[in-house]
């Protein structure tokens, strides 16, 4: 009788231990291998293509994320956060990187302090970064 109790404890061990050795060491294959930062610049409104800036209006309203290049001299990345009940807000670039999969990038919508006096219109906020042309998908964070 303790040798079967035995046997099933030691088959259970056994079990859970294969279990873990298949599953539990698993490699993530999901992790972004990063190549490398991206120096780009922040494009003002004035310096936009004409057709950008025209797409920026007609999306302004809703947020919105999307890549445009002219030729291959540049890459433009856009990023908007709809509309917002007041000015004073800012837009931080926190990262973006080159990976082997993709373009990365990661952007921060900053509202106004409660002390700063804003204007009481409704503002669409946006970025627009230029970066060297590169053929590669944009992801963004």
């Amino acid at each position: 009788m303790k040798q079967r109790k035995f046997a099933r404890i030691f088959v259970i061990f056994y079990l859970i231990a294969m279990c873990l050795m298949l599953f539990g060491c698993k490699k993530d294959e999901t992790q972004i291998k990063k190549v490398r930062d991206l120096e780009f610049t922040v494009v003002e409104e004035a310096d936009l293509p004409e057709n950008l800036l025209k797409t920026i209006n007609e999306k302004k309203d809703k947020p919105f994320t999307f890549s445009y290049f002219i030729d291959t001299d540049y890459l433009y990345i856009c990023v908007g956060y709809g509309a917002q009940k007041s000015g004073g807000y800012s837009i931080t670039v926190d990262e973006l990187y080159l990976a082997d999969n993709a373009i990365y990038i990661d952007t921060n919508l900053l509202g106004p302090s409660k002390d700063d006096p804003v204007t009481q219109v409704v503002t669409y906020p946006y970025i627009v970064v230029k970066i060297e042309y590169i053929d590669k998908v944009v992801a963004f964070n």
